[in-house]
C-alpha cells in the first residue's frame, strides 16, 4: 500500500493566512478584482493520517495537512483555472487574473461554448454521519489498535507475517460563486485492512480482511469487530495452506461483495465515464468499448441487473450533497433492467456529448480541476439468498477478496484473482481451494449473471485509490454490492 501526500512550501508570513476562516476568504473576495463573465471559488482543506503496524511493531506513521483554493473564471464561454495556497488578497487576485487570462487565450480553440448553466447555483451543507469524530482518536490510540491487531495475528501457528493499517482523512470543502452558490461539505473517511501471510512446507498463502473504506468515525476501530475478523483470517489461512489448487474449467461462479465491488469498478464504472468515451483519457487511462450510440440500447446484462450512481447512501465513501461543480447529488440508474441508460459524466461532458449523466465532477484536492469521476456505483439488491444461489449450483466455486486484477485499455477483457475459494458441488459448499481466478469479457460476463443477492448479502465497500487524469488525481470511490452468481465462467488456478 502507499500513501500519497501533496506537499507545498509556504512563503514566510503565509502560514497565518492559510489558517483563516472561509469568512475571511469571502471578505478578501470583496476586495479582489474578480474579472470574468462568471467565477467560482472552491476552498479545500484536509488533514490526513496513515498508520501501520507489522508483526506487533510500529511500521509506518505519516501525517499531512493541505489547504488552498481553486479559482474558476468563465470568459467568452470558456473556463480557465488557477489554484493557490496563498490565501492573501494578492494570492487570490493573482489566481483570478491567471484563470481569466487562460480562458481568454484558449477561447479561439474551444470546441464547445458554455454558460452559467453548467455551474448551477445551490446552497446547503453536508457532513458524514459519524458516532465519534476521528479527532477523538489520538495517534497513540490508533497505533495501539494496529499493534495489538498485528500482534494477535502474528501468534497464528503458521503465520510468518501479520499487518494492520488505517488511513484517516478529515476534509472540508467550501464553494461560492458569482451566481449565488454557497455550500459547505465535511467528510470523515477511514480506510482499514489487516492481513496474514503463512507458510507450510514450500507453500505460501495470504488472507486479508479486504481494504474497506467508509464515511465513518472513530467507531470504525472496534476491538470487538476486529477480534472476530482476526479469528476468521487465521482459520482461513490454515485452510488455504492445506487446500488443493483451484480447478481449471468452465463453471458457475459466486462472487461476494468484497470481490465483486472491484469487478463493478473496473468493468462497469470506468467504461461508462463520459470523458473516457469522448476520448479525453485515451492517452493515459485508456478508452472504452462503450460508444455514444450504446446508451439506451446496449444490453449490458439480464433484466435482473440494475446499477445505480448513488451519492445519497449514508456512510458510503463517495456520498455527498453536491459535486465539485456545485451540481446537486441525485441517485440515477446507469443500467436499468439490464439496459445501459446513463453515463458517468458531469454537466460539462453531458453538454459536449448529448448523453445523460450524473453529478460526478470531482477533484482530488484544491490544486486540481473537477473531472468526470466515479462516485458510489452500486448494484441494487435482487431477490436471491446466498443459500438459493448455492443450492441451484451443480458445479461451481465461490470466491472472496481480491488478490490481483488486470483489464485492457478498453475495459473489455479482464482477469481477476481472489484470496479464498470454496467449491460447490450438487448444491452444497465443499472444500476450500487456493489461488482461485476467473476471466472473461465485460458484456458477455454480465449477461451470464443469473442471480442477484437480496439485502441480506448487500454490503458497502470503498477504496481511496482510483486513479485518473493528467496530472493524476487519486480519488475515493464507493461500491455497495450484494453477492451475485454467474453462469459458465472460465475459472482457473495458479498464483
Amino acid at each position: 500500500m502507499f500513501f500519497m501526500v501533496y506537499a507545498y512550501s509556504a512563503k514566510e508570513g503565509e502560514i497565518e493566512d492559510r489558517g483563516t476562516a472561509m469568512q475571511e476568504i469571502r471578505d478578501l473576495l470583496k476586495k479582489v478584482e474578480t474579472v470574468g463573465d462568471w467565477w467560482g471559488v472552491r476552498e479545500y482543506s484536509e488533514k490526513g493520517q496513515f498508520r501501520m503496524a507489522r508483526n506487533g511493531q510500529n511500521s509506518a506513521n505519516s501525517t499531512s495537512v493541505t489547504r488552498g483554493v481553486m479559482v474558476e473564471v468563465m470568459n467568452d464561454g470558456v473556463l480557465g483555472y488557477a489554484a493557490t495556497s496563498n490565501l492573501t488578497k494578492a494570492g487570490i487576485e493573482m489566481a483570478f487574473k491567471r484563470a481569466s487570462a487562460q480562458a481568454r487565450s484558449i477561447a479561439k480553440f474551444s470546441l464547445t461554448q458554455f454558460d452559467e448553466s453548467i455551474r448551477p447555483a445551490n446552497k446547503g451543507t453536508y457532513s458524514s454521519p459519524v458516532e465519534r469524530t476521528l479527532s477523538d482518536l489520538s495517534p497513540a490510540e490508533i497505533q495501539d489498535f494496529l499493534i495489538k491487531t498485528s500482534s494477535v495475528l502474528k501468534k497464528g501457528s503458521s503465520v510468518i507475517e501479520a499487518s494492520a493499517w488505517a488511513m484517516l482523512s478529515e476534509t472540508e470543502i467550501n464553494y461560492i460563486s458569482s451566481n449565488g452558490s454557497d455550500w459547505k461539505q465535511n467528510f470523515s473517511i477511514l480506510t482499514k485492512d489487516s492481513s496474514v501471510t503463512g507458510k507450510k512446507d514450500d507453500l505460501i498463502q495470504s488472507r486479508s480482511s479486504g481494504m474497506q473504506g467508509l464515511q465513518w468515525g472513530a467507531e470504525a476501530l472496534s476491538s470487538e469487530t476486529q477480534a472476530s475478523t482476526n479469528e476468521k483470517l487465521l482459520t482461513q489461512l490454515d485452510e488455504l495452506l492445506c487446500a488443493p489448487e483451484c480447478p481449471s474449467e468452465t463453471m458457475d461462479l459466486l462472487l461476494t461483495p468484497d470481490q465483486l465491488y472491484l469487478q463493478v469498478h473496473e468493468s462497469i464504472g470506468h467504461p461508462l465515464e463520459l470523458d473516457r468515451i469522448l476520448g479525453d483519457e485515451r492517452n493515459y487511462a485508456g478508452w472504452s468499448f462503450v460508444s455514444p450510440e450504446d446508451f439506451g440500447s446496449l444490453k449490458y446484462g439480464p433484466s435482473i441487473l440494475n446499477v445505480t450512481y448513488d451519492p445519497t447512501l449514508a456512510s458510503e465513501m463517495a456520498s455527498f450533497a453536491f459535486d465539485d461543480n456545485g451540481v446537486k447529488a441525485t441517485k440515477e440508474h446507469l443500467i436499468k433492467d439490464g439496459v445501459l441508460v446513463r453515463g458517468i459524466g458531469g454537466i460539462e461532458s453531458q453538454k459536449r456529448s448529448g448523453i445523460a449523466g450524473v453529478s460526478c465532477a470531482r477533484a482530488t484536492s484544491w490544486n486540481r480541476p473537477a473531472i468526470d469521476r466515479m462516485g458510489n456505483i452500486n448494484i441494487e439488491p435482487g431477490e436471491s439468498s446466498v443459500t438459493e444461489m448455492i443450492s441451484s449450483t451443480e458445479r461451481g466455486v465461490l470466491m472472496e477478496t481480491n488478490r490481483s486484477w488486470s483489464i485492457d485499455d478498453y475495459r473489455n477483457k479482464f482477469q481477476f484473482g481472489c484470496e479464498y475459494g470454496r467449491l460447490i458441488e450438487n448444491g452444497e459448499l465443499k472444500g476450500v481451494v487456493r489461488n482461485p481466478n476467473y476471466r472473461g469479457a465485460t458484456v458477455n460476463f454480465w449477461n451470464n449473471l443469473s442471480h442477484v443477492g437480496n439485502k441480506d448479502s448487500f454490503e458497502v465497500w470503498g477504496s481511496p485509490y482510483c486513479g485518473k487524469g493528467e496530472p493524476n488525481q487519486i480519488i475515493r470511490v464507493g461500491h455497495a454490492i450484494p453477492t451475485c452468481k454467474f453462469k459458465n465462467i472460465e475459472v482457473f488456478g495458479g498464483a
